[in-house]
């Protein structure tokens, strides 16, 4: 016998029904994310935090009386005194050089500024570990601080350069010209209002330089030139699976994670957003008048030091044969395919793995925000502060101790470069889907359509292009990865990072340039690649 509902009780009882534990928040809301989004969420986390664990547990185990003694050595005060004195100045440098290039390119009339913007962001597909080479292959007296300080500098500048520029296109011109207006002249305007609001790009590209000098290998091991970094290898090498590695490894995970906190402190909390909604101005660019040519000149100069000079050396060697080289020279044709195949499977398999991890994580944080999510997300990000030499070396112990099957393996190798690019990737598929409609995926399972039939013909589509830089900025990291790489590759597989160092490590300068000449070409096509997806991104968001 059926019976009817009055219409009032039906609208109470349907708003009593409690929201469902999968269906993503709206607005403020918070829900449950499902369980098998939250396992696959933690797996990327697990992966980094096993072998940072493992570090300090290995670090504790060495004792307290080891520890100190091991710090005591005058050995140790130079080599801290080596690390922060480069970290330092190769910071600062890249800030002066990375802002200031931006500032022209963004704010000038900088004949040629299209094609200056691109010369400042070809450094990036260029390895430290090959600028280092093509500049001791010119002169073996830059083995030293200042030829380390070079090498870093003109590698890593980019990392300020590209947030700074980007900060400056996104900045409201009126802001400039009230203060032009109030009698503030190019210089103050540029100290007392721009600089200010340059601040979270800033400190943010100076905080990826600093980690990343910090935790540098293959450059400073061929300049000879002794870091922190370069200590924990020859600890690793001369006492297998030793405390005093880790050790030293704890000693970078805390500058590190130090450094990780002085910038967020000095960033500060203030707010940088414009509030209107008004439609945005290009601004007016400056006149350089007669500091026109000397600083097309000294864009030069830097494209020269930084693209220039790596690109020619490289070239040189290529035309040397045996009777010119310190060492028997030209690599075989079998090797060389050898090598760019491993390295190109490497890659393209770490792109892979990386991004399917990172996919999970970014659904939870932007789509079921918690607590537990954003805990996640921070310790993925500890990644960004510590070595891969230091990871690398983790995982080694542990496969010896526990897992002996994955022990040289390609899947502890593509583990490593999991945990050390998995901050890359999450950025990367983090931003593409926050600008993705929630309702397109509410009105998907309003059909009927479940989560993985929405992640397939919903999000996956609208998300290939984050995906795919995702990949690709994961891909020019792992072909030119020297730390992991030189610990975890199987004893059969030779990359050309490898090839590289080991050939450059003796003098074989020649026999080192195809396989240089190689990888570069291999980082600067991935690059364009990179270059196609962000713009196909940035199409995406002006249509929407």
């Amino acid at each position: 016998m059926s019976t009817t509902v009055p219409r009032g009780q039906a609208q109470v009882r349907a708003q009593a029904q409690p929201r469902s534990r999968t269906t993503p928040a709206r607005g403020g809301e918070r829900s449950r994310p499902p369980r098998g989004l939250s396992a696959a969420a933690t797996i990327g986390a697990l992966l980094v935090l096993l072998p940072i664990a493992f570090t300090a547990w290995r670090a504790a185990a060495y004792g307290a009386t080891g520890t100190v003694e091991l710090l005591l050595r005058p050995l140790v005060g130079e080599l801290l005194a080596n690390t922060v004195l480069i970290t330092v100045a190769a910071t600062v440098s890249c800030a002066v050089i990375g802002t200031g290039a931006a500032w022209f390119v963004e704010r000038t009339a900088l004949p040629g500024r299209r094609l200056w913007a691109a010369m400042m962001v070809a450094p990036l597909a260029m390895p430290p570990f090959i600028a280092s080479y093509a500049w001791v292959s010119i002169s073996l007296g830059l083995q030293d601080f200042f030829g380390a300080l070079l090498v870093v500098t003109s590698t890593y500048f980019p990392l300020v350069y590209l947030p700074v520029a980007a900060a400056l296109r996104g900045m409201d011109p009126a802001l400039e010209e009230t203060a032009r207006s109030l009698g503030c002249g190019r210089r103050a305007t540029f100290l007392r209002v721009v600089l200010p609001q340059l601040r979270p790009a800033l400190f943010g590209g100076m905080l990826l330089v600093a980690l990343g000098v910090m935790s540098e290998f293959g450059a400073f091991a061929l300049l000879r030139f002794r870091t922190f970094t370069t200590e924990i290898y020859a600890e690793y090498r001369t006492s297998f699976d030793g405390g005093g590695a880790s050790v030293f490894a704890c000693v970078l995970i805390v500058a590190g994670l130090a450094c990780i906190a002085f910038e967020h402190r000095v960033r500060g909390r203030a707010r940088y957003a414009r509030i209107d909604r008004g439609t945005r101005r290009s601004p007016a660019r400056y006149r350089l008048g007669v500091w026109r040519w000397p600083v097309v000149a000294g864009f030069a100069a830097l494209a020269i030091v930084t693209l220039g000079v790596p690109l020619g050396t490289i070239a040189y060697w290529l035309t040397q044969h045996s009777a010119t080289a310190v060492t028997p020279a030209e690599a075989s044709a079998a090797s060389l395919l050898e090598a760019a195949v491993s390295s190109v499977t490497l890659g393209v398999n770490a792109a892979l793995v990386t991004t399917a991890l990172a996919l999970p994580l970014a659904i939870a944080l932007v789509r079921y925000p918690s607590r537990f999510a954003t805990a996640l997300e921070r310790i993925v990000f500890v990644a960004q502060g510590v070595p891969g030499l230091v990871i690398a070396l983790a995982l080694v112990s542990l496969a010896v101790r526990m897992a002996t099957p994955l022990y040289q393996t390609p899947a502890l190798l593509i583990a490593a470069y999991a945990a050390l690019f998995l901050p890359l990737a999450l950025v990367s598929v983090r931003a593409s889907l926050l600008q993705v409609q929630p309702k397109l995926e509410e009105a998907a399972r309003s059909l009927g359509l479940g989560t993985l039939p929405i992640l397939a013909r919903v999000l996956l589509p609208l998300l290939r292009s984050g995906l795919g830089a995702a990949a690709t900025m994961v891909f020019i990291s792992v072909v030119t990865e020297l730390n992991a790489t030189l610990l975890l590759s199987p004893l059969d597989t030779h990359t050309l990072a490898t090839e590289v160092w080991s050939d450059t490590a003796t003098l074989a300068f020649a026999a080192a340039a195809p396989y240089a000449a190689v990888l570069v070409g291999i980082s600067l096509g991935a690059s364009a690649v990179l270059f196609a997806c962000l713009g196909r991104s940035a199409s995406a968001r002006s249509e929407c």
